[in-house]
C-alpha cells in the first residue's frame, strides 16, 4: 500500500552497493523489527543518548515533508547486544507529531521503538534505503563514539520512514563494525568478506546509477515473512522460526 513519504533520495537507495559484503546486503535490507533480528545474536539492551527538540539533518526535512528550519523531535539510541554496540540509531519526527500521533515515542525511555511501531496496524512503512556515510555525515560522527579505538572512513547505514494517520516518522540505523566481526566468528567462511568493508571496502565504494525505489507497505509481521533479503551468496544469522518482530 502506497504511503506519502519517501526515504529514498541521491545517496539514500533501495538497491544496496554492489561491492558491499553479502552481510552488509542482508541486514541492509532485512524488513521487520531489526530489535528482533538482534535478538537472535543475543541479549538487546537500549542506550538513549539523546532526546531533544532540534532541526533535521540537511538530508532528512525532504524525506519527511518539512521546511529545512523546521523544528522535529530527535531520538537517538545505541543497541548493543551482550553488552557490545552493535548499532547506532537515529529517529526523527515533526515537533507537532511529536506531541500528537507520535507522542508514545517521548516515553519510551529504553524501551525499543519497534513495541510502537510493530504493534500497530495502522502503521505504514516506506522501502528501505541505504548508503555509506563518512565523517561529513552526522550519522558517521554520532556512530563513531560507539566505536572502540579508531573508527572506519565509511561505515553503512539505512533508514525509512514510517506513516500514522499522516504523520512521518524516520529512523536512521548504522551499522557498526562490532555486528560484523561477530557475524564473521559465527560463520568463519563469511568472515573474510564480514570485515572487510568495515575498513577498507566500505571506504572505497561509489554510488552506481540512481535506482528505482518504489514505495510499498510494511507493519508487524512474522519474522520468517521478513526475512533476509541478501542480494549474494553468504550465511548471516537467521532469525529463529516463529519469533514475532516487536
Amino acid at each position: 500500500m502506497p504511503i506519502r513519504f519517501d526515504a529514498a533520495d541521491a545517496h539514500w537507495r533501495v538497491a544496496p552497493l554492489p561491492c558491499w559484503s553479502a552481510p552488509q546486503k542482508d541486514w541492509l535490507t532485512r524488513g521487520g523489527s531489526l530489535t528482533a533480528h538482534l535478538r537472535v545474536l543475543g541479549a538487546v539492551a537500549v542506550r538513549v543518548t539523546r532526546e531533544a527538540v532540534a532541526l533535521p539533518w540537511a538530508d532528512e526535512h525532504a524525506a519527511l515533508g518539512l521546511h529545512a528550519r523546521a523544528p522535529v523531535w530527535v531520538r537517538e539510541v545505541v543497541l548493543s547486544v551482550d553488552g557490545v554496540p552493535f548499532v547506532a540509531a537515529h529517529s526523527v519526527a515533526p515537533l507537532a507529531a511529536s506531541v500528537g500521533v507520535w507522542q508514545a515515542t517521548r516515553r519510551l525511555r529504553t524501551r525499543p521503538l519497534a513495541e510502537l511501531l510493530y504493534s500497530d496496524s495502522s502503521v505504514a512503512r516506506s522501502a528501505l534505503v541505504s548508503r555509506r556515510v563518512t565523517g561529513r555525515h552526522p550519522l558517521h560522527r554520532l556512530a563513531a563514539r560507539e566505536v572502540g579505538g579508531t573508527p572506519p572512513h565509511a561505515m553503512v547505514a539505512r533508514r525509512s520512514v514510517f506513516e500514522r494517520h499522516g504523520a512521518p516518522l524516520m529512523v536512521t540505523e548504522c551499522f557498526l563494525p562490532a555486528l560484523w566481526v561477530h557475524l564473521a566468528s559465527r560463520s568463519p567462511a563469511a568472515g573474510e568478506v564480514s570485515t572487510r568493508p568495515a575498513a577498507a571496502e566500505t571506504a572505497h565504494c561509489t554510488d552506481p546509477a540512481h535506482a528505482a525505489h518504489p514505495r510499498h507497505r510494511e507493519h508487524g509481521r512474522p519474522l520468517e515473512h521478513t526475512a533476509s533479503r541478501a542480494h549474494s551468496t553468504g550465511h548471516p544469522a537467521a532469525p529463529a522460526a516463529g519469533e514475532r518482530s516487536r
